[in-house]
């Protein structure tokens, strides 16, 4: 668990950073960081989606997740309820809006990812840190210009990623053969399509209520788990 620890303390550490340096930026430029979170949102996202689909076992399963997930999401009216819990912590409805959004790219950013979900697996399997310390680098940087553009209150994207990770390096813990290759392609295609509608969002372009989307994560898991189960 040390590369998570390690990771969860430089979002951290980047997020207090980025909270001082806040104070002293204008807001032209806070507009011009959201346009370059929003392109840095598609560019990672493509990639994750592009990187891993022919790895997927299962073409359509994606589709499948993405759609079905977002209306478990929109049923359970999950964006609307983390944007009402965040609206709860500032006066300004403008400022909560810009906050819950980029609270939510924060999270997606910091957790979907091949360094962010093989890393605690590899951890957990071999000891090696290395994909964890070197996420870590870049969160660190990416939490400071974050935290820069949207205030302190980021830093609760540090729990988020420590459990996230957690969950993986205990799961790998207890069963080498659980996570499959064949199951994370389809998680970084799903996370990678989720990143791009933040980019989107960020982007101003449309507002696809990103967090509505977060059941899709599940569905690939069931899908397989009822797999290994048959078999």
């Amino acid at each position: 668990m040390l590369g998570t620890i390690v990771n969860t303390c430089t979002i951290i550490v980047g997020s207090i950073a980025g909270a001082v340096m806040n104070r002293g930026i204008k807001e032209k430029y806070k507009e011009t960081l959201y346009t370059a979170l929003g392109l840095a949102c598609l560019g990672i996202g493509l990639n994750a989606v592009i990187s891993n689909f022919g790895k997927s076992e299962y073409p359509v399963l994606f589709i499948v997740s993405i759609a079905l997930g977002s209306v478990i999401g929109t049923a359970l009216n999950l964006d609307g309820r983390f944007a009402n819990l965040i609206n709860k912590r500032s006066k300004s409805n403008n400022k909560n809006t810009n906050l819950a959004d980029g609270l939510s790219t924060a999270i997606l950013l910091y957790c979907i990812g091949p360094l962010a979900m093989l890393g605690p697996v590899i951890s957990a399997l071999k000891g090696d840190n290395t994909f964890l310390f070197t996420n870590a680098t870049l969160d660190l940087v990416t939490s400071a210009v974050f935290a820069s553009t949207y205030g302190i209150w980021v830093i609760l994207a540090a729990p988020v990623l420590f459990c996230w990770q957690g969950m993986f390096y205990l799961v790998a813990k207890v069963s080498s053969t659980a996570i499959s290759e064949a199951l994370m392609a389809v998680l970084l295609i799903v996370g990678g399509l989720m990143i791009v509608a933040s980019g989107l969002s960020l982007l101003k372009l449309k507002d696809c209520k990103t967090l509505n989307m977060l059941p899709s994560l599940l569905i690939p898991v069931i899908w397989f788990l009822i797999k290994s189960l048959i078999e």
